[in-house]
């Protein structure tokens, strides 16, 4: 466990930064959708990209509490700082989790620094929820990999050094049918490199300033020692996936409590100076009421954000928390931006203020990491489970 006075001075040396250097320029780069480069190397510089790896290798360590604090944070101040860590993270947590000890030496250290960027990559123009039904080959040539396929929604995709990629190994007889297997593809940042193309960059309503990407792969040659956990891990990629997607969840909801905190935030201080009928907006009960129902769900997201981090700092099994917390910490973030644009009314569908914004980067908390639906099948599998 993080030292609570760790975490604290964490959590608010960070608070400071958000409100003096993001909060003031998110903007400049999330409307023509520019990356943060400085930004990102001032999060690199804060230890951010090894906040969950392992000190052993020269991360954080940061318990899930911590973490999702951290998130929480970043969100407030833009989302999309957030999602720059998390595919970073989750590809980090796979080779830690289940990597060879060689392999988490080779990656993990530059991983933690942000020398070496990482991403995740599951999802397929024909496969999102259904994620057994990926379609992206590696075929076994002597001592090497082939892979085939197409990847969506890749997050980093560019600047990635490594790929957490899964895909499908032929069984002995050639056919689909064979396991999901995890593959840390090692690869140049940029648009190419070797088979791998970054094919397109997706246009996106909100969730911008950081890339969002389309990866080709064809007849991309890479060594046995990039098969996750060696031999073993042929057939367990999806299963190893999934139980990383486990901290993706949280962070997803930290984020929806961070985006439901600006929101709230911004629709608080305005019904605060905005007058109507000649006394501030805040004093009409509609409004006053309206921010009392948007106090509450913030807090109840909050709650159910830092319980599932709790149970996953103590080991216990987390898939109905984080499902629980995931869903309603994203869909109540996406109840307030539209809250607080009504209580801004026609300045809220200005880019004059950053309500529009929390609007348009809402929608992608309750699709990324799970859908709402996918986690309600999540919890009510797990709920029907029960003794």
């Amino acid at each position: 466990m993080t030292d609570l006075d760790v975490a604290n001075e964490i959590v608010s040396t960070l608070r400071s930064w958000v409100d003096d250097e993001v909060i003031p320029h998110a903007s400049e780069f999330e409307l023509p959708d520019e990356y943060p480069t400085q930004m990102a190397l001032q999060m690199a510089s804060f230890g951010l990209f090894g906040a969950t790896i392992s000190a052993d290798y020269g991360g954080l360590e940061l318990d899930n509490i911590t973490y999702a604090r951290v998130i929480e944070e970043l969100s407030r101040g833009w989302m999309s700082l957030a999602g720059i860590i998390n595919s970073h993270l989750i590809c980090a947590k796979l080779i830690s989790r289940f990597g060879s000890e060689e392999q988490c030496q080779r990656w993990l250290p530059a991983m933690a620094t942000g020398e070496l960027r990482g991403c995740f990559s599951l999802s397929e123009p024909d496969s999102g929820s259904d994620a057994g039904a990926l379609r992206c080959r590696a075929e076994r040539d002597g001592n090497e990999w082939i892979i085939n396929g197409t990847k969506m929604w890749v997050t980093n995709g560019e600047k990635a050094g490594v790929v957490a990629l899964l895909a499908r190994v032929p069984d002995s007889e050639g056919a689909d049918s064979g396991g999901i297997t995890c593959f840390i593809v090692e690869k140049t940042p940029g648009q190419q490199s070797g088979g791998i193309t970054v094919s397109r960059k997706i246009d996106k309503l909100g969730y911008r300033g950081v890339e969002t990407v389309e990866m080709s792969y064809v007849d991309h040659r890479l060594p046995n020692d990039q098969l996750l956990g060696g031999d073993a891990g042929i057939g367990n990629g999806l299963r190893w996936a999934l139980a990383a997607l486990e901290l993706g969840r949280i962070n997803v909801a930290a984020r929806g409590v961070g985006v439901s905190q600006a929101a709230y935030d911004a629709a608080l201080a305005y019904a605060k100076q905005r007058e109507a009928f000649g006394r501030p907006i805040s004093q009409h009960q509609a409004i006053a009421f309206k921010l009392a129902e948007m106090a509450t769900k913030l807090e109840a997201a909050r709650l159910l954000t830092y319980e599932a981090a709790r149970k996953a700092d103590a080991g216990e099994r987390v898939d109905l928390a984080a499902g629980m917390a995931k869903l309603f910490a994203s869909e109540t973030a996406s109840e307030l931006a539209l809250d607080a644009m009504r209580i801004h009314g026609g300045n809220g569908f200005s880019t004059d203020y950053p309500v529009e914004r929390y609007y348009r980067d809402a929608p992608l908390m309750i699709i990324g990491e799970g859908t709402s639906e996918i986690q309600k099948l999540v919890i009510s599998r797990a709920l029907l489970a029960e003794d």
